[in-house]
């Protein structure tokens, strides 16, 4: 409620009410404040919960994670555990660093409790954040690392692209997010067709196998659009299957409108994908369709719409193992961290 009422009505005032200055001025302060040692401390006794669950092969302190786009080069690793997070996905990075798209390129729809945006994966570059990585240590929880294509990379060139950032941040991810599904890079989606991904993950598959030597691979997951047929995401699912994807990330930000408030319809008709509330069932849907579709052999991380605890154990009921934030912390704060964890923490799972 503070953050509702106070702290975002002023980080809007003074970034002339922007949401990517918003967005920019807060990486920039989450950033400095990772170099401060008592103060990570102090906000960690306030939003840490002690929750641990063991997905992927890995400890994590509890089931609720940073989704990717909020810290997409890595600034502020050290204050999103402090906050209450109980893994970090940064990215999505790309091989070529890039602008991404045209500004204005980011909008709030409050509202509706909702997020538009067409950033078109603007990053410094996956060696950039592997250098970051390098001087800086991790976060202390489990760090995934989302890739994509390159805008300037031809599609047929897409598998050359993920392979150069998947090894040079292997060293770093304890997870690989293999982002096939942003509606802002032209052709990306493309890569979720049923050929182009067996080809995409495959290559990535032994490139992984080979730079983990005698070390079991690093986990490899594939975030999926919400946007899709259930017969198109059953042969996505197939192929994942058959190309020893460790799991699944469900979904991505949404093309349709379905859901923004009336008095919000002409900024829900800027182009980009739409993420938050509108999303809470859809997200859900799809996790339990690949739960069921695949018998519950691919881990799921749920992510779509989480802006309460009864969403993110609705997503664990669905099949999931873990849940992401982005929206409801962008709109909301970390205090939504802390309830939707301790929200969870209290349940039989």
């Amino acid at each position: 409620m503070l953050f509702d009422k106070i702290v975002r009505p002023a980080l809007y005032r003074v970034s002339g009410s922007d949401p990517e200055t918003v967005h920019e001025r807060t990486i920039g302060t989450l950033a400095r404040l990772s170099r401060v040692s008592p103060a990570l401390g102090a906000l960690g006794r306030v939003y840490r919960t002690d929750d641990p669950v063991t997905f992927l092969g890995l400890r994590f302190p509890n089931r609720v994670g940073l989704a990717a786009g909020m810290d997409k080069n890595g600034r502020a690793l050290h204050a999103w555990p402090a906050l209450g997070f109980g893994f970090v996905e940064v990215g999505t990075v790309t091989r070529h660093p890039q602008p991404g798209n045209d500004k204005p390129r980011l909008f709030t729809l409050a509202e509706t409790d909702a997020v538009i945006n067409r950033m078109g994966f603007n990053n410094e570059g996956a060696e950039a954040l592997a250098a970051r990585l390098a001087a800086g240590g991790k976060p202390g929880v489990p760090l995934g690392v989302s890739i994509g294509k390159s805008k300037v990379t031809p599609l047929d060139e897409a598998v050359e692209d993920y392979r150069f950032s998947l090894r040079a941040l292997y060293p770093y991810a304890d997870y690989f997010a293999i982002n096939v599904s942003s509606p802002n890079t032209p052709g990306l989606r493309a890569l979720q067709d049923k050929s182009a991904l067996a080809e995409l993950l495959g290559e990535l598959r032994k490139t992984s196998i080979e730079l983990a030597g005698d070390a079991v691979p690093t986990p490899v997951l594939v975030k999926v659009a919400p946007d899709l047929t259930d017969e198109a995401l059953a042969e996505l699912l197939e192929v994942c299957l058959e190309h020893g994807v460790a799991g699944l990330i469900a979904t991505n930000t949404t093309l349709s409108r379905e859901g923004i408030a009336p008095t919000e319809a002409a900024i829900g008709g800027q182009a980009g994908g739409l993420s938050g509330r509108p999303l809470t069932a859809r997200s859900a849907e799809v996790v339990r369709f690949v739960h069921d579709e695949t018998g519950g052999k691919l881990p799921i991380i749920g992510v779509g719409g989480i802006f309460d605890d009864g969403a993110a154990a609705r997503m664990l009921d669905a099949g999931a193992g873990l849940v992401q934030l982005y929206s409801g912390f962008a709109l909301h704060g970390p205090g939504l961290v802390k309830r939707v964890a301790r929200g969870l923490a209290a349940r039989p799972y």
